[in-house]
């Protein structure tokens, strides 16, 4: 299988919300198809969600792999899994501050479970997102920084949410990173309740407070 393959298993033609997984770790993803066989992938158990409904989204920000093991637990209870992982790769050899090559066998193994899924058209999102993308520390100059953000562009809109019945977005992790903080905030704003877990305690409604924004971040959420 290519990494065409696995992208159109994550965004089969026909489902919604899939327009919004994102190509990039994708690419030159048969590099890894030789060792996700030693990969540790255990799919989690999910306690935070009881009954699942169509007006929640969630936003799973977890290390590296761990998103797309959590957003497959989700999958079992009727979740549509989208990643939204944007991040490069380092040259061969050579050190990085993010490890995107566990992202990629991830997407290789959870592919393979998908496969086995019976997940509905409609069914509601829960995007996924590797919490260490804005580690930006640099040992020295020889380490290649490919940390990246999250924008609003690479989610769905407040009123994209709204329109299709989701009013409620639950971030599972252990806090709200800034970059999700300033969409989020938008979204707050525009009438979605934000809430948070670290997936064991129960969901908590937060109130977020405004985020520093640039000049043209603010033209842009106008």
């Amino acid at each position: 299988m290519t990494g065409k393959d696995f992208y159109k298993i994550w965004a089969p033609i026909g489902a919604k919300w899939v327009d919004w997984v994102r190509p990039v770790p994708f690419v030159g993803i048969n590099e890894n198809l030789k060792i996700y066989e030693v990969e540790n992938f255990t799919i989690p158990q999910i306690n935070y969600i009881q009954n699942p409904t169509t007006e929640t989204a969630i936003i799973i920000d977890l290390p590296e792999n761990n998103s797309i093991k959590e957003g497959l637990g989700l999958a079992k209870f009727g979740f549509r899994p989208i990643p939204i992982y944007n991040g490069t790769d380092q040259q061969d050899g050579a050190m990085a501050t993010v490890d995107n090559k566990s992202i990629k066998i991830g997407l290789i193994k959870g592919a393979l479970e998908l496969q086995k899924m019976q997940i509905d058209n409609n069914a509601p999102p829960a995007f996924l997102l590797d919490s260490n993308r804005m580690n930006r520390y640099k040992m020295n100059q020889s380490v290649f920084d490919n940390s990246w953000d999250i924008y609003a562009q690479d989610l769905p809109s407040a009123e994209y949410f709204l329109k299709n019945g989701i009013n409620k977005i639950i971030v599972r992790g252990g806090v709200i990173q800034t970059d999700l903080q300033k969409i989020l905030y938008s979204f707050q704003q525009k009438g979605i309740t934000i809430y948070l877990t670290n997936g064991y305690e129960n969901t908590q409604k937060v109130i977020l407070k405004k985020p520093h924004f640039t000049a043209k971040e603010e033209r842009d959420d106008i």
